[in-house]
């Protein structure tokens, strides 16, 4: 048995190693190659290029990439119509996989596309490419498998990995004591984003709030998990350039350490929503883009909602505060509010852990079980 993949960033080598692992519980003796990153590799894995090459964010970094990225799915269609893989499995990255799935599937190859684009939020024609490109879907939301369902598309729900490692419930009292923080304060993890342009745009905004805040309470201590060096220095430069001293700690990575020792968490839309989701937290959730972009985007997007605890409960359970609305004003008394209504905090908790219990559902082997059926179902 030989199955090629592709995987294209950090997140999809941590769902490619899983599903490795869980396929050579069924085929010991099967191989794998293709593109992945060292978790990957570490499953034994051969890449043929570094994953790095193909991490790439942002429409002017792509260009700048661009006869690099197409010269290394040129040579990857060459080499696997020479000789075809049992299946081949995109993880994620769309633009790179879905026309490599496409070309590889029209030579006969059974495809999987691990992870669904966002169609159902925007640019829904796209699904007319999926449904020519793969054999069969692999969704991490239930939202999602229903969207392809409507269009006919082959599809599995099969859960999110991260609420089959993160438990049902999580103490704060250890992480506090793990990150040296005040047991006796109320804690406000603030989160700006893991991009250089998120924190330059969010970071002032979120101490601004941060401020605001400790005018109306002043028993509030801050926490702030920097994804890298860089953004540890980025966001201890805004600190010292802030006029008044905030009660703040700055840690570098241990996000996840950090939301489960808070109280409350002011974020930017993104994956964070979801952890912070599964730890069973109160949040805010924020963004702001530039203004021709959110102008596009608002007439391009049809879903409501922006952040995944909203959109995998159908319903706003989170407040957003986008745009022209993520003032420090808005921002700072909607925090406050998530700090006191022990009702709201109840009910909040209920509708969390029926959406983790929903995603919980051993992604790998789930993953697995999809691709065997398709592998064992002849045509």
């Amino acid at each position: 048995m030989r199955i090629a993949l592709v995987a294209g960033e950090t997140s999809g080598d941590m769902l490619g190693a899983g599903l490795i692992q869980a396929l050579k519980q069924r085929y010991p003796n099967a191989t794998f190659e293709g593109i992945g990153g060292p978790l990957m590799q570490a499953q034994g894995m051969t890449s043929f290029v570094p994953m790095e090459r193909l991490s790439v964010m942002g429409l002017v970094e792509v260009l700048g990439r661009l006869f690099e990225l197409l010269a290394v799915r040129r040579n990857l269609i060459k080499r696997w119509r020479q000789d075809p893989p049992d299946v081949f499995i995109g993880i994620d990255a769309p633009d790179f996989n879905l026309t490599l799935e496409q070309k590889l599937r029209q030579h006969g190859i059974k495809t999987v596309h691990y992870v669904s684009p966002s169609v159902w939020a925007w640019r829904e024609k796209r699904v007319e490419k999926i449904a020519k490109a793969c054999d069969l879907m692999l969704t991490l939301f239930p939202f999602e498998a229903q969207f392809y369902e409507r269009h006919q598309v082959p599809v599995r729900f099969v859960g999110h990995h991260l609420a089959d490692k993160i438990a049902l419930d999580t103490n704060p009292v250890p992480a506090r004591t793990a990150l040296d923080l005040p047991q006796d304060k109320a804690l406000v993890c603030l989160m700006p984003g893991s991009r250089s342009s998120e924190v330059e745009r969010l970071g002032n905004l979120f101490l601004e709030t941060a401020q605001r805040m400790l005018r109306v309470r002043n028993d509030l201590h801050f926490i702030i998990p920097a994804a890298s060096v860089e953004r540890r220095n980025q966001i201890e430069q805004l600190l010292a350039e802030f006029a008044i001293p905030l009660p703040v700690t700055v840690v570098l990575g241990q996000s996840h350490t950090c939301m489960t020792a808070a109280d409350v968490v002011l974020l930017a839309s993104g994956t964070a929503t979801l952890e912070a989701m599964l730890l069973k937290k109160p949040m805010v959730v924020s963004y702001i883009v530039a203004p021709l972009t959110y102008h596009i985007l608002k007439r391009l997007v049809t879903q409501p909602y922006i952040s995944l605890p909203n959109l995998l409960a159908g319903r706003e359970v989170v407040p957003e505060l986008i745009q022209l609305q993520a003032t420090p004003a808005n921002l700072a008394d909607a925090l406050l509010v998530r700090l006191q209504d022990s009702d709201a905090l109840s009910q909040l908790h209920e509708t969390f852990m029926f959406i983790h219990r929903q995603l919980r559902r051993d992604a790998d082997q789930q993953a697995a079980d999809a691709v065997a059926e398709l592998l064992e179902h002849h045509d």
